[in-house]
């Protein structure tokens, strides 16, 4: 299942970014959005952000997002680093 969001032309028209960046932006600031209200774990941001949890993880540190590790968080680790 995916998901499809629709922005209005207007709204693209007014982003001072590249063309061929403005996708893969919006999915990082939603990614980083959703993480600092709590709403994604770290490892669901980074898949949103199509980033690789350490790279994910360093931009959150760079904009002063603290870092919210739940036990869910803890298993999936634990899970990665086991390779299972």
């Amino acid at each position: 299942m995916g998901l499809t969001l629709n922005i209005p032309d207007s709204v693209i028209q007014g982003l001072r970014l590249p063309e061929g960046e403005i996708a893969q932006r919006l999915r990082t600031e939603l990614a980083i959005a959703l993480y600092s209200q709590g709403v994604l774990s770290l490892g669901k941001a980074a898949e949103l952000a199509e980033k690789s949890r350490i790279m994910f993880g360093e931009l959150v540190g760079e904009r002063g997002i603290p870092r919210q590790y739940s036990e869910e968080d803890l298993a999936q680790d634990l899970s990665y680093a086991r390779d299972e």
